[in-house]
């Protein structure tokens, strides 16, 4: 009988999902820089569901931007918070701050929170996707630019979408709706 628990403690150990994640902290416990330089305290968006995509300017996916601002002008009113983080971790972006903001509000009109340029994977990335590996799991690392991180009211990580989903699918709104 022992063999059998310890086997079953090993197979455990091995597929253990994000339904074992302790989160000592919760995303409202983070600030990042935003892309005019000002601090965003994330526990700003207290109670509300945050959708975070890390975003890029010489992407295929950059004209996503379009469905994230229609996104975020349908939803914002009813609790949601799109977080565009502009990341040159895939070498896609540009080299400073102004100018990913002037190419945003110019090219997309975008008027959601856009922080500074970020690195989203590796050692360096900042810790709020540190934090959302370590308590999500493998899917919640960027694998490309446009990736999207929901983050739900209680501040955990809801669920992650690969960079071909785009912002207005079915997929994306269905799960949004079900937390707001």
């Amino acid at each position: 009988m022992s063999k059998v628990i310890f086997v079953l403690s090993i197979v455990m150990f091995f597929f253990k999902t994000s339904a074992t994640a302790n989160y000592e902290k919760k995303f409202y416990d983070f600030t990042i820089e935003s892309i005019t330089g000002e601090t965003i305290n994330l526990n700003d968006y207290k109670d509300k569901v945050i959708l975070v995509v890390n975003t890029a300017s010489f992407c295929g996916f950059t004209k996503q931007y379009d469905e994230l601002q229609e996104l975020w002008d349908l939803y914002k009113n009813k609790g949601l918070v799109v977080l565009g983080v502009p990341s040159n971790s895939f070498n896609q972006e540009k080299k400073n701050n102004a100018d990913v903001k002037e190419f945003c509000e110019v090219n997309f009109n975008i008027n959601f929170p856009l922080t500074t340029i970020t690195e989203v994977k590796g050692e360096n990335a900042h810790e709020l996707f540190k934090w959302a590996k370590d308590n999500h799991g493998k899917s919640a690392i960027p694998k490309w630019n446009f990736h999207k991180i929901l983050i739900n009211k209680e501040g955990k990580v809801e669920d992650t979408f690969a960079s071909f989903t785009k912002p207005m699918s079915k997929k994306l709104i269905k799960s949004i709706e079900n937390i707001l």
